[in-house]
């Protein structure tokens, strides 16, 4: 009897371990990426190693590798987590606004918000993410989970806003919309003036500007125009066409 009872509690006790492990390995991952973009920052990427990472981060350098198999699953990561703060705080806006033009400022300032403390990261890191064959580009192939979860949510800038939205530019437009925050990003990138003012006033224009092109769009003379648009940027820039197809197949 006493050895069935040990055997249950060991039993239990296993049980209740995991969770506690499982909290521990996801804080040993978040270590390891926020030492990581710590030292992208202090070093800069190219001269940030995963050895030098692992040493910061008080971790052996296998244990590195076992949750990030290279630097660029690290940048990766930051990317992951970006997107998910980005769409928790874009809740506020989105769960109250129905004006497309509201939403979409409101979604935009939100990344600018979230961003804000990687600037000066952002701007060493550029170098590497411009160039459209690297694993970092925000068109690759590597960053195609993260490039998806960020036009779904332009999907739901429109699909939750009052707009009416030709059926057939239902597809086209949340791409259009997450290409167009690229371009915010980019200026973003370079902005120096305080607070990124600038590039707040870019984002609130640029919804502007959205919400009157989604409008113009109800004229069926101009959707063939929209689809040229988004034909030019699937055809040129690398990655485009895989989400297209990704988004038909799902």
């Amino acid at each position: 009897m006493a050895s069935d009872e040990r055997d249950e509690t060991d039993e239990r006790g296993g049980a209740e371990t995991r969770p506690a492990k499982a909290q521990k390995s996801e804080q040993t991952r978040t270590l390891i990426l926020q030492t990581a973009l710590r030292l992208f920052q202090e070093r800069g990427y190219d001269k940030t190693t995963m050895r030098a990472i692992a040493k910061e981060a008080g971790v052996s350098v296998g244990n590195a590798y076992y949750y990030f198999a290279g630097k660029e699953h690290l940048v990766q990561g930051f990317y992951d987590r970006i997107g998910a703060e980005h769409g928790a705080a874009a809740r506020a806006v989105l769960d109250k606004e129905t004006d497309l033009e509201t939403r979409l400022a409101g979604v935009l300032t939100a990344w600018l918000d979230i961003a804000a403390p990687y600037h000066e990261f952002a701007a060493q890191f550029f170098k590497n993410a411009a160039d459209p064959e690297s694993p970092l580009s925000p068109f690759s192939a590597e960053s195609q989970p993260a490039r998806e979860a960020a036009i779904a949510l332009h999907r739901e800038v429109l699909t939750g806003s009052k707009a009416k939205i030709p059926a057939e530019l239902e597809d086209i437009l949340p791409e259009l919309m997450w290409l167009s925050q690229m371009g915010l990003v980019l200026y973003w990138v370079f902005d120096r003036s305080p607070e990124r003012e600038r590039s707040r006033r870019l984002a609130a224009r640029g919804a502007r500007l959205t919400n009157r092109g989604v409008a113009l769009a109800r004229f069926r003379v101009l959707r063939p125009l929209v689809h040229e648009v988004h034909e030019l940027f699937k055809d040129f820039l690398p990655g485009m066409a895989e989400t297209a197809t990704a988004r038909k197949r799902s």
